[in-house]
């Protein structure tokens, strides 16, 4: 596979220890401002808008990241992404440790966590096929909505449509808008629906299992604002539902939902009288020369070559900002909180590298798995696990890396100004159909 599928070359550019400072510096600097910042909500009608860190971190992130005054380099952004990664995977398994002591509180919920990976898998395909066929996307609709197109749907589509291909444009496409705004958009949408009392905030939760680690952080953070009391069980469920998600999320999109896709697009394409450009048909128009496809590209960034140095220096400051932005966040530190940063940051590198081992597994399940299994009662480590991580709050764990993503966006600036509003609205619809079916098939076995 062509790694370089879909992104400009990148120049060479030396990564100097000034640009892991402005990194790490900036990205701190953004979650203390987060933080106190606050949270916020505003009654719009018989909704509300929730506004708190994790909005605020992207959003500052976002203005830095694009600014011209003193633009952040390519190589600050490449140690930004190498933190990301990891501030990600530290989250994931603080929330696996959340998982764990709730098990006992979900064993009646099989039958809806299943449920809620169909919503998923074809809430996309009949929601927003459609609109996305109406539209003139032409076989870039497939793309764009068989699924909301994480990494592994990327590289699927390289691999078997081809980086010059409609259908990987429209999967490249959603996947680009939801690596920027996948988690701001999901955040704000999960709030306004919780607040609107239609569906039980379990449901919401379970809706959330999106198979985007950021995406669901955003999210339950959100709900967690609007029902302060469920917080937990809305973290833990929204996390086992993830899990679900990137287990068999893939698979089921590959051999499911996609050939439903194809099959559904031939049909709303006859509806509409769209061709496989988008146009209408016209039985007596002439042949028209195909025009050269343009690939939407992002700047590739410098490579970062990670020393053991390097590879320790980045896990510490991951931890090291996670635990400062729960300490003000909580406005406590205990020693053992120091402490359990250390065992999770341990738990975050094991995955990491059983993800190079097994790369049919990724780090993310591994994580989230393990960090379960360790906090659960059942286990003789449950007790001590739980014990260490009482005191740190997960939505401010993971509020490090949400900065990064925005301090990242100047790399994808050029891609996103090649969007057309169509794709964009067709990705707005395909995330909004993902998390709304799920919830409602959820729904459904939450009431009986």
């Amino acid at each position: 596979m062509d790694q370089s599928a879909g992104s400009t070359a990148a120049t060479e550019q030396p990564i100097t220890r000034a640009n892991w400072i402005t990194a790490i510096v900036l990205s701190a600097a953004i979650s203390v401002v987060a933080v106190l910042i606050g949270e916020y909500k505003f009654q719009v009608g018989p909704a509300a808008i929730a506004l708190f860190p994790i909005i605020w971190a992207v959003l500052i992130g976002a203005i830095i990241g694009v600014q011209r005054w003193r633009p952040v380099s390519g190589a600050t952004r490449s140690v930004a992404t190498v933190m990301l990664e990891i501030s990600i995977l530290l989250f994931l398994a603080k929330l696996g440790t959340e998982i764990g002591p709730s098990l006992a509180k979900f064993q009646n919920l099989g039958p809806a966590i299943l449920l809620q990976e169909v919503g998923h898998i074809f809430g996309t395909v009949i929601l927003a096929l459609p609109v996305a066929v109406a539209l003139g996307l032409g076989r870039a609709a497939i793309g764009a909505t068989w699924s909301i197109d994480r990494e592994s749907y990327l590289a699927f589509a390289i691999e078997r449509f081809g980086v010059r291909s409609p259908e990987y444009r429209g999967v490249f496409s959603v996947w680009l808008i939801g690596s920027v705004f996948g988690a701001l958009y999901v955040s704000l949408l999960s709030g306004f629906m919780g607040s609107l009392g239609i569906f039980h905030p379990l449901a919401l939760a379970l809706g959330l299992g999106l198979g985007s680690g950021s995406m669901m952080l955003g999210g339950v953070g959100a709900l967690s604002l609007i029902y302060p009391e469920q917080a937990a069980e809305i973290a833990a469920l929204a996390a086992l539902s993830n899990l679900v998600t990137n287990i068999v999320g893939f698979y089921s999109g590959v051999f499911l939902a996609l050939p439903l896709c194809r099959r559904l697009y031939a049909f709303w394409s006859r509806v509409f009288g769209r061709d496989d450009e988008g146009n209408w048909r016209r039985a007596a128009a002439k042949p028209k020369k195909q025009k050269k496809q343009q690939v939407l590209e992002v700047v590739q960034d410098p490579e970062v070559k990670l020393t053991p140095v390097l590879t320790l220096l980045s896990y510490v400051v991951v931890g090291a900002g996670g635990l400062l932005a729960s300490a003000i966040g909580t406005r406590s530190f205990e020693i053992k909180d120091a402490v359990g940063i250390v065992v999770l940051l341990v738990l975050t590198w094991v995955c990491v590298r059983l993800g190079k081992l097994v790369p049919m597994v990724p780090a993310s399940v591994f994580v989230l798995g393990i960090g379960t299994l360790l906090s659960a009662n059942f286990l003789p480590t449950g007790p001590l696990v739980a014990d260490l991580m009482e005191n740190m709050k997960v939505m401010l764990i993971g509020l490090p890396g949400l900065a990064l993503i925005g301090l990242t966006l100047g790399r994808d600036i050029q891609a996103l100004r090649q969007l057309s509003w169509k794709v964009v609205l067709v990705a707005l619809l395909t995330y909004s159909s993902s998390f709304l079916a799920a919830a409602a098939l959820g729904q459904t076995v939450l009431h009986l």
